[in-house]
C-alpha cells in the first residue's frame, strides 16, 4: 500500500506559479487551493508519497 506525506503552504497570489514549482521539484503534488485569510493568499495542500524501504 502506497503512504504519503501531506503539507499545507500559503501561497501569494504574485508568486503561486513560482511556489509551486519550487515544491513540484521536491516531488510535492499539488493536491487543492483554497482562499486564506485575506483575499491576496491562498492556502495550497499538498502531498508525495513515501518512499517504502
Amino acid at each position: 500500500m502506497k503512504k504519503f506525506e501531506y503539507s499545507t503552504v500559503p501561497l501569494l497570489v504574485h508568486a503561486t506559479k513560482e511556489i509551486l514549482d519550487s515544491w513540484g521539484q521536491d516531488g510535492w503534488e499539488l493536491v487543492q487551493v483554497v482562499p486564506g485569510l485575506n483575499p491576496e493568499n491562498l492556502v495550497a495542500y499538498l502531498k508525495r508519497e513515501i518512499p517504502q524501504s
